[in-house]
């Protein structure tokens, strides 16, 4: 398999990739004509780029899949996607900066991996050599129809993203439709789309990774819950980082949904280019105004998507249908969940029926104990200060497990908005720089501690090491009718495989702890 060569000096980083040529303009449907013999070059060979390829297959694409990683789990999906007709597998080559030949020529396509940035190397070639890149989400949008076109329902934001989405769903599913969570969260888009039992609904967890590389979805509804800085290091900056964000407006049909307490949402509806007939809805966690979901005396009520709503409004559901811990970023992500359903048709029976059912995951404000009156919480899925600002604020007295990879952010706003709340910080992280400074600058009487994980004296690899040593030294710190949070503010893979195994070796440390001591303890829902 060839490869042509492409010098990517002074080449620029794909800010606005080509969304279509003619050869792969006509390809809107499953049953187009066009997509047998065309030649794709699928970049990542993760759970998304296998679908990719897979689906392209099917559709009679001659296909080439590049990944960066020779690990035995790409090897073995690489040995199956050559049985079922993928013409190569190219791994241990993400650094290169040759464009990849399919079948000896250039690829009319490049479907890359949400993980694949813009300055990418070889993505940059394809875009100096005029080949459309996609992601899965516009592949899949395209040929929908294989079954039956299910109707799009769309959502993004810096947080709270799988907790909504996991809520629309379920009151989807309440109101008697077929529906499923895909995206970013749960099974690739694809895999929806080739179901033989096809779908009502689809509601999409869309990051800024996918939507920086979609161009066509025309979603039922759509929402971007909130935006706070993250992910510079992959956009480059604040503004394309929002930018992205905001594609997920473009073409809708129904309804943009926006946070009333978040300007910049409001700005990405307003630049939208829309479907006729669209309007803009906001979600708030106060009293609603006109065309809003909100809160009023606990209850959550809809002034957007009933007939007299200049001077009704319907209720949707109880604060306490959210559980035990519903805090104000729960209530909010609860809104937008309606919002985005009730613009397609849902009823409020099935909103609230919804709420009360929707899966509320792990490692979201989950109680895992409480014993001696302190409550022990994990919320390992705050990667960022954003997401921590909302755990935090949901509680008065914490000792805060915090800390781990920067993403390029700062901590100073977080920490001047919550020093109050905290008794004591114990910090996490290999390079836990950032943290540190900004807890001596703006919590300088808070007591805050480093953890260690080896006799060094380091932060270290030992993830679960060190947070056995914070979870002890936390117990020691608590006094009663505390909260020990482990809200990192931080991404985990400096010390921990993923978010999720950061917050099990929480839980377990914790765990660990109840039973060194022969203490009772009465676990929590999780509430977000």
């Amino acid at each position: 398999m060839t490869a042509a060569s492409t010098d990517t000096a002074g080449l620029e980083p794909v800010h606005e990739p080509i969304a279509q040529t003619p050869r792969v303009a006509g390809l809107s449907s499953w049953h187009a004509d066009g997509w047998s013999g065309l030649r794709v070059l699928v970049t990542g060979l993760g759970v998304t780029g296998f679908s990719v390829a897979d689906t392209l297959v099917e559709l009679g694409a001659r296909v080439v899949v590049v990944d960066g990683s020779d690990s035995e789990e790409n090897r073995q999906r690489a040995d199956t996607l050559r049985i079922v007709g993928v013409a190569d597998v190219l791994l241990d080559r993400a650094a290169t900066n040759e464009l990849q030949m399919v079948d000896g020529q250039a690829p009319d396509l490049v479907v890359t991996s949400p993980g694949w940035r813009p300055d990418q190397p070889l993505l940059m070639a394809a875009h100096a050599a005029g080949v459309p890149i996609w992601s899965d989400i516009e592949l899949a949008w395209r040929v929908r129809d294989k079954v039956r076109a299910a109707a799009w329902v769309c959502l993004t934001g810096t947080n709270g993203k799988t907790t909504t989405v996991a809520m629309v769903e379920s009151i989807l599913r309440a109101d008697g439709r077929r529906a499923a969570a895909v995206g970013n969260v749960g099974a690739p888009v694809l895999d929806a789309v080739r179901d033989p039992e096809g779908f009502d609904v689809l509601a999409l967890e869309l990051s800024s990774f996918q939507l920086h590389w979609t161009h066509s979805i025309e979603p039922e509804s759509s929402a971007v819950l909130n935006l706070a800085e993250d992910h510079v290091d992959w956009h480059g900056s604040y503004e394309a980082y929002a930018q992205a964000k905001g594609r997920i407006y473009e073409r809708t049909r129904l309804a943009c949904v926006f946070n009333e307490h978040d300007d910049v949402t409001l700005r990405l509806v307003e630049r939208a280019d829309v479907a006729g007939g669209c309007r803009a809805v906001s979600f708030s966690t106060d009293t609603p105004g006109l065309s809003t979901v909100g809160l009023v005396d606990g209850l959550l009520v809809d002034r957007a998507f009933t007939e007299n709503r200049r001077t009704e409004a319907v209720a949707l559901a109880e604060r306490a249908d959210l559980g035990p811990v519903a805090p104000r970023h729960t209530v909010a992500n609860a809104a937008a969940a309606a919002a985005l359903t009730r613009a397609v048709g849902v009823s409020p029976e099935a909103v609230r029926e919804g709420l009360r059912g929707y899966d509320r995951g792990e490692h979201r404000i989950q109680v895992v104990a409480k014993s001696r009156d302190v409550m022990w919480v994990n919320d390992s899925k705050a990667t960022n200060p954003h997401a921590a600002n909302a755990s935090l604020a949901a509680f008065s007295s914490i000792v805060w497990i915090a800390g781990g990879m920067p993403k390029g952010v700062t901590y100073d706003e977080l920490v001047r908005e919550h020093a109050h709340r905290l008794r004591a910080v114990l910090v996490l992280g290999v390079d836990s720089s950032s943290l540190m400074a900004a807890l001596a600058e703006h919590a300088p009487e808070v007591p805050v501690e480093r953890i260690m994980a080896d006799a060094a004296g380091r932060g270290g690899q030992d993830g679960p090491a060190a947070m056995t040593a914070a979870v002890t030294r936390a117990d020691e710190l608590a006094r009663p009718d505390d909260v020990v949070l482990m809200a990192p503010a931080a991404a985990s893979m400096d010390q921990f495989r993923s978010y999720a195994h950061r917050g099990e070796a929480f839980i377990d440390a914790v765990a660990e702890l109840m039973t060194r001591h022969g203490w009772d303890t009465a676990a929590g829902e999780p509430g977000a």
